[in-house]
């Protein structure tokens, strides 16, 4: 499985999208646009190392293991 790279103000993050449909990928980019804002959501962005897209749901993955689990749909 190849990793697509989604881009989140200046960083790029390798997303890997396990149900390989491409309207997931959408739902995750409209989900981060309207995050765009939340000061929280971007301070903690910062810190994520990749994010993987199974089912419904994005696993944020941070560098120090822990993980952030956010509905896409």
């Amino acid at each position: 499985m190849q990793a697509i790279n989604i881009r989140f103000k200046n960083k790029s993050i390798p997303v890997l999208n396990f149900t390989q449909r491409h309207s997931h990928m959408e739902l995750l980019s409209s989900k981060l646009k309207e995050f765009e804002l939340h000061f929280e959501f971007r301070k903690k962005l910062k810190m994520i190392s990749m994010i993987e897209i199974i089912g419904d749901v994005a696993i944020f993955k941070y560098n120090d293991g822990t993980k952030l689990y956010l509905e896409v749909s």
